[in-house]
């Protein structure tokens, strides 16, 4: 229980670790890589971030065949990675899952106002005030967050499991590529590899 309660590193959101977790991932051991994200561009990008940051810890990625995502609402089966992973002669499967959330609009943070107040001289008058941005209109930035799991092949069970989020701007190549390795880097210090 304390094995599965263990307080996540730096830069994880939540982490996740079966009691009984072996080191799947050691030894040059092959992997079957499988990424689930709502934009194909997105699938590729995880696939292969994932692939090259543990194939740089020693183990052999093998690239899973696209496959759709599961329902949003649907519980996480992870039975087809499983059977694909035993076709590829992998003992482990690692899915990553990646999300989109839109940031706070950016704004200028200037703007230039024109207008009027005046009394006296026989009359007041008002007028009509005219504010301008300066600059970009604004853009909302997007932040992605993903998830990984990994499932030893030989008994199909879930050995670990951890959520990062991006905490930073920049195109999904870049964030991807943080979270990647701040989710490899979690799985190694749980003693996966």
């Amino acid at each position: 229980m304390l094995a599965g309660c263990a307080s996540a590193p730096a830069g994880i959101d939540a982490q996740w670790r079966a009691p009984d977790a072996g080191r799947p991932l050691g030894g040059g051991v092959r992997v079957l890589v499988a990424c689930e994200a709502a934009e194909t561009a997105l699938v590729r990008l995880c696939v292969e971030r994932f692939s090259a940051e543990l194939t740089a810890r020693g183990a052999t990625a093998v690239a899973a065949p696209d496959a759709p995502p599961p329902a949003a609402a649907g519980q996480r089966d992870d039975a087809r990675y499983v059977a694909l992973a035993r076709q590829a002669g992998a003992q482990a499967v690692w899915v990553g899952s990646v999300s989109a959330a839109p940031a706070e609009p950016r704004s200028s943070g200037m703007s230039i106002g024109l207008g009027g107040f005046h009394i006296g001289g026989g009359g007041s008058g008002v007028g009509v005030g005219v504010t301008l941005p300066v600059g970009s209109a604004g853009s909302a930035a997007v932040e992605y967050a993903a998830e990984a799991r990994i499932t030893e092949v030989a008994g199909g069970r879930l050995q670990w499991t951890a959520r990062a989020a991006s905490g930073g701007g920049g195109d999904a190549g870049a964030q991807l590529d943080g979270l990647s390795r701040r989710l490899v880097d979690a799985a190694a210090a749980a003693g996966l590899f």
